[in-house]
């Protein structure tokens, strides 16, 4: 084991496809928890570098409204937490309490637009990143870019590390990530590059349950640092980058 690498908890046996949901009634937009990786101890002692979001953002995930969508919501949830810190960090909604697009709403918005079949109203299919910056840029006027990687350790290990790292430092927003054979999708809120490989902070939306302490989200891998080498080595990802470095205040 890496000697610089501390403990970093659950990160490694998370079930990131949701199989696994939280008894419990889900709790209304109201109550979500706010920056759910603050208090989260770095992945390495001595890192190369490491870059975070910068601001505020509301933690979405499965059924926080009330709306059972597990299974097919993950993505949506995603764009919620996306939305959210847009809304608390960009002008002209910084101090506005504009809510999240709902999933509706987000559904509503890509049949409107074109990008979706009247029949997705109302619907389980999922989205993923492309629609994701869609529904940004229709909700929030804020363009996206999304960056293909096709897969493997080194694409991931550079082209991935390193297009979070420019983002983060110069947007400061949180990112999307999703793929084919890996098709769950995660809430992207830091990357940390050490000698021996990297970490994505990742937030996780396939929570199902009651409030529960950012702490206990924490404990249960919920929020982690997750070795970038321990993604689907055959999957390709898709990342979807916020473009607000004009925008946030």
């Amino acid at each position: 084991m890496d000697k610089n690498i501390l403990n970093v908890g659950l990160d490694e046996h998370i079930d990131w496809g949701g199989s696994g949901a939280e008894k419990g009634i889900p709790q209304e937009t109201d109550t979500l928890l706010k920056n759910v990786h603050t208090g989260l101890p770095d992945p390495l002692s001595a890192p190369v570098k490491c870059s975070l979001i910068k601001g505020d953002y509301l933690y979405f995930h499965y059924g926080c409204d009330g709306q059972d969508d597990r299974g097919w919501g993950c993505g949506y949830r995603t764009i919620q937490t996306m939305a959210s810190w847009i809304y608390c960090n960009c002008s002209p909604f910084k101090n506005h309490n504009k809510p999240a697009p709902s999933l509706p709403e987000i559904q509503r918005a890509l049949v409107a637009m074109g990008d979706k079949p009247a029949s997705f109203r109302g619907s389980r299919e999922w989205i993923g990143t492309f629609e994701a910056s869609l529904v940004l840029d229709s909700f929030c006027d804020v363009p996206c870019k999304v960056v293909h990687v096709r897969g493997g350790g080194a694409e991931l290990e550079q082209v991935a590390v390193e297009e979070l790292h420019q983002h983060f430092d110069k947007h400061g927003s949180p990112a999307m990530m999703g793929g084919d054979r890996d098709s769950s999708s995660k809430g992207i809120l830091g990357v940390c590059t050490g000698d021996k490989g990297s970490y994505l902070l990742i937030v996780d939306p396939h929570y199902y349950g009651c409030k529960v302490e950012k702490t206990e989200l924490q404990r249960r891998g919920w929020v982690a640092w997750k070795r970038v080498s321990s993604l689907d080595q055959s999957s390709f990802y898709n990342l979807c980058l916020p473009q607000t470095a004009k925008r946030r205040l």
